[in-house]
């Protein structure tokens, strides 16, 4: 191995080693603060959206930073994971399953539920660019949240009833069960997300997603981000690494869904919950944070999840201020003025460490 490839490593598994040192000593922190009341109620019903917007935006980076792909439809993804998993604990909840091992099975359950989704949305979709790609990406997590309010899911002893009409074309007996009631959504869903499970979950966001970009397969990744062509040319097979990118990125915010389901009494499929505001929401965590800075994605969630509650007088300018942020973003990243302005300072100051370097 070169040197300067173990240098480059050894920069890699500090600035890994930091991210997941700054989540363990958040995390003690919060701890502390809230056994010793520090903590106000407020905070503490905070810290588990936290940790949901936290997981998502790290799974929106990987497409967006890492893939290159704008994706506008990771809200449809935690909608999957949030339903299918609140789904499964409500038929499971008589059950002889012990609580954890319920809630640890929704978790994976969702998972896979937004992964199989995030499959099969992208075989077609991948083969889009640019704006295309993002207009059906839309598209997809505007018709998941419609097809869940037109849903309706009973369960009696004959077994589960389906329908899109209304509770009563259900035709169940009368101690029968409605698990999903359309656009009220599931209720009696046990509250079963905790700030450690969402730390926890977030630790192995981080360890999938920097195995992953830091493998060979990540490698590839990259590579079609930066220049297809030549990433083809060289045999790299673009619809797979794409696809598998894209499927981990939906797999990540299904367990952010799934968070999101056990810690509400309720689970409703609203625009507020999963359209396209929340969408834009976690695209502007991934752009302010800095696309390719899982580390910066978290930060970014916090503070953007944070500043409205303690700001309440802002709130009704959140998602103004989310869309002024995300213009002023993009134009810094890709206007050509302001990326002509980037590379002369930084060969102004590559020049100046140059000669400092020499001097020395």
């Amino acid at each position: 191995m070169k040197k300067t490839d173990f240098k480059k490593m050894k920069e890699t598994t500090k600035n890994q080693l930091i991210t997941y040192a700054m989540v363990v000593i958040v995390y003690i922190i919060a701890q502390i603060m809230t056994a010793t009341g520090s903590l106000s109620s407020l905070m503490q019903g905070l810290l588990v959206p936290l940790c949901i917007y936290s997981i998502v935006a790290i799974g929106l980076n990987l497409c967006v930073g890492y893939l290159g792909e704008l994706s506008l439809g990771h809200a449809g993804f935690m909608c999957v994971g949030a339903f299918s998993s609140a789904f499964f604990t409500r038929c499971m909840e008589d059950s002889a399953l012990p609580e954890g091992l319920r809630f640890f099975f929704a978790i994976v359950i969702g998972i896979l539920a937004a992964a199989l989704f995030g499959f099969l949305i992208g075989i077609p979709v991948l083969r889009l660019r640019g704006d295309y790609l993002a207009i059906v990406t839309l598209a997809f997590g505007e018709i998941i949240k419609n097809v869940v309010n037109v849903l309706y899911i009973g369960r009696d002893a004959e077994g589960f009833h389906f329908s899109m009409k209304d509770t009563l074309s259900l035709n169940m007996a009368e101690d029968g069960d409605i698990i999903i009631n359309g656009a009220k959504g599931i209720t009696g869903t046990p509250h079963q997300s905790t700030f450690t499970i969402g730390v926890i979950l977030i630790l192995i966001s981080l360890f999938v997603v920097f195995n992953l970009v830091n493998s060979r397969s990540g490698r590839a990744i990259m590579a079609i981000r930066d220049n297809r062509i030549a990433a083809e040319s060289v045999g790299i097979n673009i619809t797979k690494f794409k696809l598998m990118a894209f499927t981990i990125s939906a797999a990540i915010a299904g367990a952010g869904g799934v968070l999101y389901a056990h810690n509400l009494a309720a689970l409703t499929a609203l625009p507020d919950n999963f359209g396209y505001n929340m969408s834009i929401m976690l695209l502007v965590f991934v752009v302010l944070g800095g696309m390719g800075s899982f580390r910066g994605s978290i930060i970014s969630a916090v503070l953007l999840t944070m500043l409205p509650e303690l700001l309440r007088g802002l709130s009704d300018y959140r998602m103004l201020i989310y869309a002024i942020v995300l213009i002023a973003m993009m134009l810094f990243n890709w206007a050509p003025k302001a990326i002509e302005w980037r590379e002369q300072h930084s060969l102004k100051d590559f020049i100046k460490a140059k000669r400092t370097k020499g001097v020395q």
